[in-house]
């Protein structure tokens, strides 16, 4: 059964006139909850996505349950969600859209969740059930209205599944449970009597599975009296009022690959970049972020001092060694304009490859963490594996960078194999310069031309043929991607015919379609040790597409005729 709530909104126009707006809202109370313990809605099996009665992997809870996590921990902790550990899992259909909106990457990565059936994560429309749907209250944020429409999806789930399991003891009764790190909202749910943990507390009753406490995004505090050690960031108002009033200027920075304590921020309209000396003007900026600067005054500029200073060291702790002595220029440099960071615009943190450098402490959690692109700063993280991560190139993503932490705070994502092997070392060459390598998907596939493959009659009505001609390629012996070739033959004592040949890959990558979505993302093949990664599929790039000796294959040819003297004629 369906029924609709109206929304009327009165809008002005520039013009001034009144506009009447209807907005209709339809919601229905057929919609499945996607439970095998469910007697009531009437699903079909392949609606019944989540187990009947998951055994509890967690020592603090006892009872079966399903967990919903909030917008949040899906945004904060999806390198946790994406370990395969957590399955039955809730997604309130607000949760997804909020990510959507927040994040279009983690959005992305949670919709290959939510599509592994292995998982067990069904996406709950509480936004078109009638008893789950909620209106906004006067006075009430966005942001509380959907935590208070995920309380009352939990709540509608725990009543509705409970008409299921009359006469169960309450440590069998199948129960849905909320992960969030809101305190309010935490205790709003413990209130409504809905079970609520941290996605922290949570990972650490799960015994089984100790290492994936190494995954969760920290939210470090201040850690008491530490002192600052960087300048306080503007906020954005003061950003946007500085930018608008020519104060303050807005680029990317550009972190030194031979000096840790020296960058740049690339500015719009000007000639030349902005020099940044030293840890304060730095202020926690990461390589590619989006930042303000301060210009300092022409009687303050400074010029690159030309000494390669590399953060090669031990942890020497959250202090900051005297910079006076490293960052000495020599008078006859020309000095280019100076400045300092002073705001954040957008950081632009993605994941890193590198290494661990384990803490010389015995017994010590705190590690360093060593990327493989030298303009990125080392990171600190948490890890109870440095034994065996030390021998690894690992995965790590940066959490927060406080301004008493001399090193940003992250955590470890994933080991990707062995230090110095060979597939370990490709994977880091690709991941750190954001390659795509992963196989083609089934719909990319599905364009490709049905084999056996044979040349038509249509086919030839339209093309010149070439075959009787003596067509020669230049690659390496062994070679299977041939997409080039050439001829030359006289045609008289004055004249030369020369053509090229290039694999009429248009032939079968029609305009728009997915596969030349996907090889127009690719742009090319990568060619690494042992190793090639395909612009398009083996069956083209190898095959179809492959100038090979002895095979019939479309081409778009160019040729010429030229004279003795190679002019053309």
């Amino acid at each position: 059964m369906e029924i609709s709530t109206n929304k009327i909104f009165l809008r002005k126009t520039k013009r001034g006139k009144i506009l009447k707006i209807v907005r209709e809202h339809y919601l229905r109370n057929d919609i499945f909850c996607g439970s095998a313990a469910c007697e009531v809605c009437p699903q079909m099996s392949h609606d019944k996505v989540l187990s009947e009665y998951p055994k509890s992997p967690s020592s603090s809870i006892k009872y079966p349950h399903y967990v919903v996590p909030d917008t949040n921990v899906v945004l904060d902790q999806i390198d946790v969600l994406e370990e395969g550990i957590l399955c039955d899992i809730v997604v309130p259909v607000i949760v997804l859209e909020e990510v959507k909106n927040k994040s279009s990457a983690v959005y992305k990565r949670f919709r290959e969740l939510i599509a592994n059936t292995k998982r067990r994560i069904y996406t709950f429309v509480n936004e078109h059930h009638r008893e789950t749907f909620v209106e906004r209250q006067a006075g009430e944020s966005s942001n509380d209205r959907n935590d208070r429409a995920i309380r009352t999806t939990i709540e509608w789930y725990n009543t509705h599944l409970g008409l299921s399991q009359k006469g169960k003891k309450d440590e069998k009764r199948l129960q849905v449970i909320l992960l969030t790190n809101d305190v309010e909202n935490m205790r709003k749910s413990r209130e409504m009597g809905i079970a609520a943990f941290t996605i922290e507390e949570y990972v650490k009753s799960l015994k089984e599975h100790p290492e994936l406490q190494d995954k969760l995004a920290k939210k470090f505090s201040d850690e008491g009296n530490k002192p600052d050690l960087f300048p306080l960031h503007l906020s954005p108002g003061q950003i946007r009022d500085g930018i608008r009033s020519g104060q303050l200027l807005q680029g990317s920075f550009m972190r030194s690959r031979e000096n840790y304590l020296e960058g740049y921020v690339n500015v719009e309209g000007m000639d030349k970049a902005i020099l940044l000396q030293g840890r304060e003007a730095l202020n926690r900026a990461v390589d590619g972020d989006i930042v303000a600067v301060e210009l300092f005054p022409e009687a303050e500029w400074s010029a690159p001092c030309g000494v390669i200073i590399q953060d090669d060291a031990e942890d020497p702790g959250d202090v900051l060694e005297d910079e006076s002595g490293l960052l000495k220029t020599p008078k006859e440099i020309e000095r280019v304009p100076t400045g300092k960071i002073v705001g954040i615009i957008r950081r632009k943190w993605r994941q890193y490859c590198g290494i661990l450098q384990p803490s010389i402490l015995p017994g010590a959690v705190r590690h360093l963490f060593v990327p493989a692109e030298p303009k990125i700063p080392k990171i600190r993280i948490e890890t109870r594996q440095a034994d065996k991560l030390a021998q690894q190139r690992i995965i790590v993503a940066i959490d927060q960078w406080p301004r008493y932490s001399r090193y940003p705070l992250g955590h470890f994502v994933r080991a990707l194999g062995p230090l110095g092997d060979k597939e370990t070392e490709n994977e880091v060459i690709l991941l750190e310069h954001d390659i795509p390598h992963s196989n083609f998907s089934e719909e990319v596939l599905s364009f490709l031309p049905k084999m056996p493959w044979m040349i038509t009659d249509k086919d030839l009505e339209k093309r010149v043929d070439l075959r009787g001609i003596t067509i020669c390629s230049v690659d390496p012996p062994g070679c299977t991607d041939i997409d080039d070739a050439l001829h030359a033959r006289r045609l008289s004592e004055n004249r030369i015919e020369v053509g090229v040949h290039i694999a009429d890959v248009s032939h079968f990558i029609k305009p728009g379609n997915a596969l030349d979505k996907e090889a127009s993302m690719r742009a090319t093949t990568v060619y690494l040790v042992e190793k090639r990664i395909d612009m398009v599929p083996e069956l083209l790039s190898s095959n179809l597409c492959s100038l090979r000796g002895g095979e019939e294959r479309f081409a778009f040819s160019c040729v010429w005729e030229l004279d003795n003297e190679a002019n053309i004629l």
